[in-house]
C-alpha cells in the first residue's frame, strides 16, 4: 500500500513539474521594420517601400526585393499576412507639409 501511494505521489509531482516548465516558456519573436515613403497631399499614395537587411529575414520565405516591389500598403499587409508575419505597429514621421511622409511598419513572427 505504501509503495503505491509513494508511486502515485511521485507520478503526480512529475506531472505538475512538467506542466509548470511548459507554462514558463516565453514566446520568442522575430521583428521586421518596413519603411513606406508616401507622397504628401496625395491621399497617401506610396512613393517607395524600403527594407534594410535585418537578422529576422535570414532563413525566411520573404525577400527584400519582393517587399520593395510592392506598390501599395494594402499589398504590403497582404504579402506579410500570407507569410505569417503579424502587423504590430505603425508610426509616421512628418517633417514639413510638402515633404514625403515616412511610415515605419513593424511586423513580428513567432520563431
Amino acid at each position: 500500500m505504501k509503495k503505491s501511494v509513494v508511486l502515485f505521489l511521485f507520478f503526480a509531482l512529475f506531472l505538475i513539474g512538467s506542466n509548470q516548465s511548459q507554462a514558463q516558456q516565453i514566446a520568442q519573436y522575430d521583428f521586421l521594420e518596413v519603411i513606406v515613403v508616401q507622397k504628401a497631399n496625395n491621399r497617401g499614395k506610396v512613393k517607395r517601400i524600403r527594407v534594410e537587411e535585418q537578422e529576422s529575414l535570414k532563413g525566411q520565405s520573404i525577400t527584400v526585393d519582393a517587399i520593395e516591389d510592392l506598390e501599395t500598403t494594402a499589398q504590403l499587409l497582404n504579402y506579410m499576412n500570407r507569410a505569417n508575419w503579424e502587423f504590430l505597429d505603425r508610426q509616421a514621421i512628418v517633417s514639413d507639409d510638402n515633404d514625403p511622409v515616412w511610415m515605419s511598419y513593424i511586423f513580428k513572427k513567432a520563431k
